[in-house]
C-alpha cells in the first residue's frame, strides 16, 4: 500500500464531486458571480465581451456544499468562428453539470440566448436557478423582471458580485438542490460481508501510472475497507502465492480487466470474480446497458465501424489499450476488418449515426451524468453501448464468470 500517495487517497476526485456551471451571455457578469461565490481569483474578469473564452473548471471546498466543482463557460451569445467553437465547448459543459445557474444582466433582462439556455436545461433535466447579477444596476423592480422573463426556474434571486448583495443567499440557494443523501450504489461493499477477504489484481505494466494505483482501484480498496473487510492487493504474478497462502479462500477476487484471461486461470471456478471495470460500471449506474450492448460485436462485420471513447486524456502509448489492444482483440473476436474512431475527454459525438457499436472506457474520470448522457445519447439512436472491461471479458469467454458475484445482472444472459 505504500504506494498510494496520500493526496489520492484523501481527496475527492472530480467525478464523486457536484458539479455547478455558471451559464449566460457576454457581460453579463458570469465570472465575477463565479469569484464572488467561491471567494477566490477563479476567472478572469474584464469590461471585455467574451473574455472567458473556454470553460474554466476549479474543484474545492464550497460551503455550505462540500466537495465540488466550479464551473465559469464562454458567453454563450459568442460570434463568429471562434465564438461557435466556444457555444459547443458550454454545451458539452451541460452533460457534466449536476446544478446551473443561468445569469442575467438584471439591468438589461433575459434574451433569446437566455430562454435557449433553459431550454437546454430542461430538455437535460438539470436543476436550475437564475441569478440576476448586477441588480444595484437595475431601474425596475425585482418583481417587474421576474414576472416578465417567461422563463419556468427552479429558483431565482438578485445578487450583485459588485457589492456582495445576496451571494451568501445565492449560496444557500444553490445547496437546497444538491442531493440530500450521498450516492447509495456501492462498488463491492454490498456483494461482501465484514470480516470478508478480498484480492484484488492490480498488474503493473508499461500503462500503469508510476507510484500510484489507479482511481477504480483506489475507490473499490476504500470500499472494502468501509465494509469492514480485508484487502488484499496483489500483481498477478503473485496472485498464486497470495491464493496459497490463505487458510480459507478469498470471498471475492477483482481484477483489472487487461489481466482477466491470466486471472480466470488462476482463481479456482468456485471463487467469485469479477473486474475493476464491471463494478465501476455497476456503480456509474450503465451496467446493465452494457452487458446488452456487448451482445452487439458479434454481429459486427468487416468495415462497420466502431467508436472507442475516453472520459479523460492521456497521451498514448506505443500499446495504447484504446488504440491498440481492443482493437486487436476485437478484429480477432469478430473475425472482422473493423474502422475505429476515437474521442476522448469532454469531446462526444452528437450524431451517432455512423457507428455500429460505442465501446467506452471505464469512466471512472466520468460523472455519472456526463456517462449516463453519453449512454442515453448512443441508446436513443440505436447504438448500442458498452465498455472497455466488458468487452475484453466477452471476447476472452470470461464474462459469464465475472458477472457471477452480481446475479441480478448475470441472469440477463439467459
Amino acid at each position: 500500500m505504500s504506494n498510494l500517495s496520500e493526496t489520492n487517497l484523501n481527496s475527492v476526485p472530480s467525478s464523486e464531486r457536484l458539479h455547478i456551471g455558471f451559464f449566460g451571455c457576454r457581460n453579463a457578469g458570469k465570472s465575477s458571480l463565479v469569484n464572488a461565490v467561491t471567494g477566490q481569483e477563479l476567472a478572469v474578469v474584464s469590461e471585455v465581451r467574451g473574455t472567458t473564452t473556454d470553460p474554466v473548471s476549479k474543484a474545492m471546498e464550497l460551503l455550505p456544499l462540500g466537495p465540488v466543482v466550479i464551473t465559469d463557460t464562454p458567453g454563450f451569445d459568442d460570434e463568429g468562428g471562434l465564438g461557435e467553437m466556444r457555444v459547443r465547448k458550454t454545451k458539452q459543459t451541460l452533460s457534466r453539470t449536476d446544478i446551473a445557474v443561468l445569469v442575467i444582466d438584471a439591468s438589461k433582462g433575459p434574451n433569446a440566448a437566455d430562454r435557449q439556455l433553459a431550454g437546454m436545461f430542461k430538455e437535460r433535466r438539470i436543476p436550475f436557478i437564475i441569478a440576476y447579477n448586477k441588480s444595484d444596476l437595475a431601474t425596475g423592480s425585482s418583481d417587474d423582471i421576474a414576472s416578465d422573463d417567461r422563463l419556468d426556474a427552479d429558483g431565482r434571486i438578485f445578487v450583485s458580485a459588485l457589492t456582495g448583495f445576496n451571494i451568501k443567499e445565492l449560496k444557500e440557494l444553490i445547496g437546497s438542490f444538491a442531493p440530500k443523501e450521498l450516492k447509495t450504489r456501492r462498488i463491492a461493499a454490498d456483494l461482501i460481508a465484514p470480516g470478508d477477504t478480498v484480492a484484488l489484481v492490480c498488474p503493473i505494466d508499461e500503462s500503469a501510472p508510476k507510484g500510484r494505483l489507479i482511481l477504480p482501484q483506489q475507490q473499490t480498496i476504500r470500499d472494502i475497507l468501509d465494509a469492514g473487510s480485508l484487502a488484499l492487493v496483489t500483481k498477478e504474478t503473485e496472485l498464486a502465492r497470495l491464493l496459497g497462502s490463505l487458510k480459507e479462500p478469498p470471498a471475492l477476487v477483482i481484477t483489472d480487466s487487461q489481466a482477466i484471461a491470466f486471472v480466470s486461470k488462476t482463481v479456482p471456478d468456485e471463487v467469485p470474480l469479477t473486474t475493476f471495470s464491471i463494478l465501476l460500471a455497476r456503480y456509474k449506474g450503465f451496467l446493465e446497458t452494457a452487458v446488452a450492448g456487448i451482445a452487439a460485436a458479434r454481429g459486427l462485420k468487416t468495415d462497420d465501424r466502431v467508436l472507442m471513447a475516453e472520459g479523460c486524456t492521456h497521451h498514448r502509448q506505443c500499446n495504447d489499450i484504446g488504440a491498440v489492444k481492443l482493437p486487436r482483440l476485437l478484429n480477432t473476436y469478430t473475425g472482422a476488418r473493423l474502422s475505429y474512431s476515437y474521442c476522448s475527454g469532454m469531446e462526444f459525438p452528437e450524431d451517432l449515426s455512423e457507428y455500429s457499436i460505442v465501446v467506452h472506457c471505464g469512466a471512472c474520470m466520468n460523472t455519472d451524468r456526463d456517462v449516463l448522457d453519453r449512454m442515453e445519447r448512443a441508446v436513443s439512436q440505436g447504438v448500442p453501448f458498452t465498455n472497455y472491461g466488458i468487452t475484453i471479458a466477452q471476447a476472452t469467454g470470461t464474462l459469464e464468470r465475472c458477472l457471477r458475484p452480481i446475479p441480478e445482472i448475470h441472469a440477463l444472459l439467459g
